[in-house]
């Protein structure tokens, strides 16, 4: 039985960790640096560091934290937003990040997943997902923040990147991004079917049980969550140990 993963999300703007509802409404949460410490204290076994700004201004910034954050936790560190080109993956990966996520710039160019993977390694590439729910059942990928819907199914694009050389896919549910009210199990498993490499669930956590369904129901390898770990609703110890009462393989 594979072991299941913890993921804590830091989306970061001007050097703070904040938080928005379906990529909106967004609010300042805390210290960046502080909430990793805690989060890989807690046990966490990862942590993703989220540039919503996608700006090269910002870059500085996210790469100052990536370092701080690298001197003081042993998890792995995902970093993404803003990745338009190799030179992109280089710099984070010189910064000390394990593994660099990709969204937009992927699906504008999905030459770059191939490259990037051929020369850092599939394990370390990350492609990132943003689906929105389409007609007939189906799901869309949103790039730009999830703002532009480009018409791709998700299903399709998962394959693609998979077949590419990505080594993971971060999929995140714009619908249910914030709300609180559960992963979005349909389509979380959809695309866990279709893919070998682990694919992460995003977006839609409220309680520990939505945890349990994401694996035992939508077949995910791991959970990612921010604004229920930044507001202290769920503590990731209590959250491991409910998970393995009930037969889930955590760390």
């Amino acid at each position: 039985m594979s072991i299941k993963r913890i993921i804590p999300c830091l989306d970061l703007k001007d050097g703070r960790v904040v938080k928005g509802t379906k990529f909106l409404d967004v609010r300042d949460v805390r210290d960046p640096v502080g909430a990793a410490i805690e989060y890989a204290n807690q046990g966490a076994d990862e942590i993703v560091l989220l540039d919503i700004t996608s700006s090269s201004e910002a870059r500085e910034t996210v790469i100052k934290i990536l370092k701080q954050v690298k001197e003081s936790v042993s998890i792995p560190v995902a970093v993404g937003g803003g990745i338009k080109e190799l030179a992109d993956f280089e710099e984070i990966f010189e910064a000390g990040a394990d593994k660099v996520s990709v969204n937009s710039a992927a699906v504008l160019n999905p030459s770059l997943i191939k490259v990037a993977a051929g020369k850092f390694g599939s394990e370390r590439i990350v492609s990132a997902i943003d689906a929105g729910k389409a007609e007939g059942g189906t799901w869309h990928v949103y790039i730009n923040g999830g703002q532009t819907d480009t018409g791709k199914d998700v299903i399709e694009w998962a394959k693609e990147v998979e077949a590419l050389g990505a080594g993971e896919i971060l999929l995140t549910s714009i619908d249910e991004d914030g709300g609180k009210t559960g992963y979005d199990l349909p389509l979380t498993r959809a695309v866990a079917e279709a893919v070998a490499i682990p694919v992460i669930a995003s977006g839609g956590a409220g309680k520990m049980e939505d945890f349990l369904k994401a694996f035992a129901e939508g077949k995910a390898a791991a959970a990612l969550a921010a604004s229920l770990f930044h507001f202290g609703e769920v503590e990731i110890p209590k959250l491991k140990a409910y998970l393995h009462e009930n037969g889930i393989c955590v760390g």
